[in-house]
């Protein structure tokens, strides 16, 4: 209860990391109506979190008000990240798949990977301070590649022997509940992609069980 009631706070203080955080945007349906606030500065993804993930995640910090007096059901698989710029979209990580030991990182052998476009396949990856960025499994022949216009060639190295990393817990406690409920549930969802893309390029789209919601941040 407390968190929700932190969460809801910093709704109203968006602005206190100067210029370069945007405004939150809202959408609703008869269902549902969620307020989205997107972080792509890396310094302020610092202060939500303790760590900026290296520069390779959008956060967004979510609020869900059901309207219909029914349960909603949240679940991370209903939002979609995508961007005007190339087509590319993503569902949010697990916090255990950005900083877990138990997550799969997708490297390049060739310096560096990165997550491709559209309907690619999907995206793997893992926290970037651990030896390589997010990417995208290659639909082409069904193997690991595709990575680059060079062609580089992509490793998967699992990180299940590594010590417990800081960071997960604190993804555990600000990540959005995945749950049933009649109340507002608040929390953030963490996007592998690059924060370099532009916020007017971004579309976040939540499906619900009345249809689709998206909301743009131009």
């Amino acid at each position: 209860m407390v968190r929700l009631v932190v969460l809801s706070l910093s709704f109203l203080l968006a602005g206190f990391s100067g210029s370069k955080q945007p405004l939150p945007k809202q959408a609703e349906n008869d269902v549902v109506e969620i307020t989205a606030l997107p972080y792509l500065d890396r310094a302020a993804i610092k202060q939500l979190l303790g760590d900026d993930l290296g520069g390779y995640y959008i956060v967004f910090e979510l609020k869900l008000t059901p309207k219909s007096g029914e349960k909603l059901k949240v679940a991370w698989d209903d939002f979609l990240l995508r961007t005007d710029k190339d087509g590319e979209r993503t569902t949010p990580f697990a916090p255990s798949q950005i900083a877990g030991k138990g997550s799969l990182v997708v490297s390049s052998t060739g310096g560096g990977s990165q997550v491709l476009g559209e309907d690619r396949g999907p995206v793997w990856g893992g926290y970037p301070g651990t030896g390589g960025q997010p990417g995208r499994v290659g639909s082409n022949g069904g193997g690991f590649g595709n990575a680059t216009t060079s062609q580089e060639t992509l490793g998967v190295s699992s990180r299940t022997n590594e010590k417990d990393n800081p960071l997960l817990a604190v993804l555990k406690q600000k990540v959005l509940p995945e749950k049933e409920t009649d109340q507002p549930a608040s929390g953030l969802l963490y996007f592998p992609m690059d924060v370099k893309q532009k916020l007017k390029d971004l579309e976040l789209i939540y499906t619900t069980p009345a249809g689709k919601l998206s909301l743009r941040f131009r």
